[in-house]
């Protein structure tokens, strides 16, 4: 029997804003909850400024190590969203006014004060040879450049880009999570976790602590892609706490 494909996604979060803290991301879950239901994993996530050089040598290095890599941000109406500058630099070719993204951008803006300025005109600029991702959202669409996918940055602009990806993209089978919570430390079932997770192959096993209503507990959550799979050890694992003493409490606390 040969092993299923794992496929892998990366994604680049792009902003001087978020580096400095200004800004709080919010697209992070959002994208690697989307990736899970399209049985795709996110893999690796880095978070680079404002800056050509920076973001074209990421994109590089990422796109080549994943099937898929998603950019968020960088790619509005002001001088300093450079995203699309920094991305055909890094596939070696010119930036273009793409025609079908212009001609969305007159329609969208064509009853609107100032109509389709020259700022809002550059959300219709490409890489040479991209393609474009819907955007039911706010009208500028995103760019599929090969393997790349450069959304926005604000949230909701970047969900309705992943929405309307839905079911698009090769992938597996998304992970199931199973969690387990309750009042143990992590510290007092660390080995049992470990002999858990070792007699159920094909599980991954976490443990997130957390303090609520003056004690202590933790929560324990079993992923696998074998759905059945992460209910049995479940099932196991809150026997074994019983067992011990502890009162677990399914869904988690």
């Amino acid at each position: 029997m040969t092993e299923e494909r794992t496929w892998t996604a990366a994604l680049v979060v792009i902003g001087d804003e978020i580096l400095s803290g200004r800004t709080q991301d919010k697209n992070v879950a959002k994208v690697a909850t989307w990736l899970n239901e399209q049985g795709i994993r996110l893999a690796e996530v880095r978070i680079v400024p404002d800056d050509l050089d920076r973001i074209g040598e990421t994109v590089n290095a990422l796109r080549a190590t994943h099937d898929y890599l998603f950019t968020t941000g960088g790619i509005g109406p002001t001088h300093d969203d450079i995203t699309v500058d920094a991305i055909a630099a890094a596939f070696g070719v010119p930036v273009i006014v793409h025609p079908q993204a212009r001609a969305i951008l007159e329609d969208y803006y064509r009853d609107r004060s100032s109509g389709l300025n020259p700022a809002r005109l550059r959300m219709a600029r490409t890489p040479q040879g991209a393609e474009l991702l819907p955007n039911p959202y706010s009208g500028a669409p995103g760019i599929k450049m090969e393997n790349v996918y450069i959304l926005a940055g604000v949230p909701n602009i970047a969900a309705s880009m992943l929405e309307a990806l839905t079911g698009k993209l090769a992938g597996g089978r998304p992970v199931v999570s199973v969690t387990v919570g309750a009042r143990a430390a992590e510290s007092d079932v660390a080995d049992m976790l470990r002999e858990t997770e070792a007699a159920h192959p094909g599980v991954a096993i976490g443990s997130y602590p957390f303090f609520k209503d003056g004690g202590y507990g933790s929560n324990f959550v079993i992923r696998s892609e074998d759905g059945e799979l992460a209910k049995s050890c479940g099932g196991a694992l809150s026997e074994r706490l019983r067992e011990a003493g502890y009162e677990p409490v399914e869904g988690g606390i």
